[in-house]
């Protein structure tokens, strides 16, 4: 693609084409770098200065969220704005810089500069009465920016649960001029699990020690450590306010060993959470030098035995919850792959931060499906091969899981090619041309095994697509995630995102880069 096609491109997704590194320069290594020092201040400067493109206006102010530095010398800061005093949802972006800090360009979905009147015409309590929140709620006004029109409208969150026993924590957007809802977006975020516990043989745990105790609390990772909720479940009040949550016991025992491989013994289960949030650590850390979830060196922690047959797994915010399953057909939903799913949600919480709603929903679960995926072939634990199959541990009866990545399609419900109908998909299906689209970039089209399971992927236009590798395509994913994509990120948008990550690692005319575009064109994203 020439580069006035690719400029084209960028501006048509909503993401700004940066330059790309020089072929010869590549990105070995990418590190955090201050979010207050003078690379993030002169990357404010730069927003402000090239206003044409970040389109920053007079009554607009940035802060910096978050900074990354290329082995090359480019940084990339990411920022959130404020209108008016009003954050501005989906209003966020990425200020490129060279090594010399000249500007190269802005990742961002806002489209102009916001000219809108902060002054709301329906009342926060009419807007909290339409979408039925409780009286105590505090709707915040805010600029919804995640259309291609920004509307001044009130954030309602309504907190509850959903039809599983998933907590529930909904942000709804009421227009406050005509008091219409806009969208509404669940912040918990789960994956779609039907699965047994992942024995996964006698696997290395590290442990804290306390008197003569021993604590399932990994030190050298966080602080990372996982609890017992008894069966309990959120109600409202814990999920709004953290009142009344289920109690948590942490896992204890009087000698260094904890499960015994067993279903009946409840910290197998947990053995598995905290071995899968180990693999998980290490991958993000070993592969992309990212210091845990929060990229702070800070931990999480697991609840295992969430729930009565409580077949799901869920992220929110900050911690990992697991049901025990049905015990018939799945069981407790801590297989290496989920594990490593819920953690990603907390990566991309943290990172591009996508809209849990839309085409940008399906990539946010499209990237946990990803990254799961890659932290079970890190793990290369010999009872659990890597696949691209997600769930299939837990799945008792057939051992093929909820999704699967080389034909998503397969399942009923997922979406393997791109369409106009895919904002309106649920999230866990439209995530299917994602996957479809890493499947293809990795390991191409046809048909082969892996992991000991036969997989098999067509394209949707009649094409052959060659793989790169798990290792590249998962590079370009990440850096396309962290560096180029923002929170309203669509399909169209990932394309240009993930075409630039592969030019700033590889080259702007390497093999890598033609083969982004191929298998993107293969799942009809153009």
């Amino acid at each position: 693609m020439s580069a006035a096609l690719t400029a084209l491109a960028a501006t048509a997704a909503g993401i700004q084409s940066a330059s790309a590194a020089p072929s010869d320069r590549p990105a070995t290594q990418t590190r955090q770098i201050s979010e207050d020092g003078s690379r993030a201040d002169s990357a404010i400067a730069k927003a402000r200065d090239h206003a044409d493109r970040t389109k920053v206006g007079a009554h607009q102010k940035l802060v910096v969220t978050d900074a990354l530095a290329d082995s090359t010398g480019e940084t990339h800061v990411r920022m959130r704005r404020t209108y008016q005093g009003l954050r501005v949802i989906g209003g966020d972006l990425v200020v490129h810089q060279s090594a010399n800090g000249a500007f190269e360009g802005s990742s961002q979905t806002l489209k102009a500069d916001l000219t809108l009147s902060a002054q709301p015409e329906v009342t926060a309590a009419k807007a909290a009465a339409k979408v039925k929140a409780s009286k105590d709620s505090k709707p915040e006004l805010v600029v919804d920016a995640t259309t291609a029109t920004p509307r001044l409208a009130w954030r309602v969150t309504v907190s509850g649960a959903q039809k599983d026993g998933t907590p529930s924590r909904i942000d709804n957007y009421v227009d406050a001029r005509s008091g219409k809802v806009i969208r509404s977006e669940q912040r918990i975020q789960t994956v779609d699990g039907d699965g047994n516990t992942l024995y996964s043989g006698l696997v290395p745990l590290r442990l804290t020690q306390s008197g003569s105790s021993y604590q399932l609390k990994d030190p050298t990772r966080g602080g990372t450590y996982t609890v017992d909720v008894n069966n309990g479940t959120d109600n409202i009040l814990c999920t709004l306010l953290g009142l009344g949550c289920p109690k948590e016991t942490l896992f204890t025992s009087t000698d260094t060993h904890f499960g015994t491989g067993s279903n009946s013994n409840r910290e197998s289960a947990a053995a598995d959470a905290q071995f899968g949030t180990n693999v998980t650590w290490d991958y993000y850390q070993q592969t992309f030098g990212r210091n845990g979830i929060f990229g702070t060196g800070a931990g999480s922690y697991n609840r295992v035995h969430y729930g009565k047959n409580y077949v799901n797994a869920f992220w929110d915010g900050k911690r990992m919850t697991y049901g025990d399953g049905d015990g018939s057909g799945y069981g407790p939903l801590t297989s290496l792959d989920v594990t490593g799913h819920e953690m990603s949600h907390g990566v991309t919480e943290n990172t591009a931060g996508l809209t849990y709603s839309g085409e940008s929903g399906g990539l946010n679960e499209a990237t946990s499906d990803i990254f799961g995926t890659m932290v079970e072939f890190f793990a290369a634990n010999s009872q659990d091969p890597g696949d691209y199959l997600i769930g299939e541990e837990f799945d008792l009866a057939h051992h093929t899981g909820f999704r699967r990545m080389d034909n998503p399609a397969s399942d009923g419900d997922s979406l393997s090619c791109w369409s106009t109908n895919a904002k309106n998909v649920d999230v866990h299906y439209s995530s299917g041309i994602g996957n479809h689209f890493f499947y293809l970039l990795a390991e191409g089209s046809g048909a082969k095994t892996i992991g000991g399971v036969a997989h098999s992927s067509t394209t949707c236009n009649g094409s052959t697509v060659t793989g790169i590798g798990r290792a590249q395509a998962a590079a370009i994913w990440y850096r396309a995630l962290t560096v180029y994509m923002t929170s309203s990120t669509n399909y169209a948008g990932a394309r240009t995102a993930t075409l630039n990550a592969a030019s700033d690692l590889y080259g702007a005319s390497s093999a890598q880069r033609n083969a982004v575009a191929a298998a993107w064109s293969a799942v009809s994203v153009g």
